[in-house]
């Protein structure tokens, strides 16, 4: 059984903070519209109408990724949102890395919140063997 510590409580909360911080804004830009967001998309090529529809989705992603049951739903949906976000920047020659970084946190987050996550995904210590070293 994995025990979350206090660090990790701690870390939890500043990457989904972090998760928050980049999304939320983001996603109530394009709902309500707002004169950057929509220049942003229009320089990019995307139609003014799918600007809505992009925002609720994300929104939606990250109140998926909130809910401690839907965690990895949300972590799964987020990132092919930012594969999405990746391709646009990468196509339109724009930073591409803050989506990835972002990303990073966003898995980083469900890593630490959800036990079975680190179950799975082990990160071991220096001078430990996996399996096929054992082998």
């Amino acid at each position: 059984m994995i025990t979350i510590t206090n660090g990790a409580k701690w870390a939890a909360r500043i990457l989904t903070t972090l998760v928050i911080l980049a999304f939320v804004p983001s996603g109530i830009m394009k709902v309500i519209h707002y004169p950057t967001a929509v220049e942003g998309f229009r320089r990019m090529g995307i139609p003014e109408g799918a600007i809505f529809t992009l925002g609720m989705v994300e929104l939606s992603c990250v109140a998926l990724y909130l809910i401690p049951r839907t965690t990895v739903l949300g972590s799964l949906l987020l990132t092919g949102y930012l594969g999405g976000a990746t391709l646009a920047n990468i196509i339109n020659r724009s930073d591409f890395i803050h989506a990835l970084v972002v990303g990073l946190f966003v898995w980083a987050g469900a890593w630490v919140r959800i036990p079975e996550l680190q179950a799975l995904i082990p990160i071991r210590k220096a001078g430990e063997q996996g399996l096929i070293a054992n082998s």
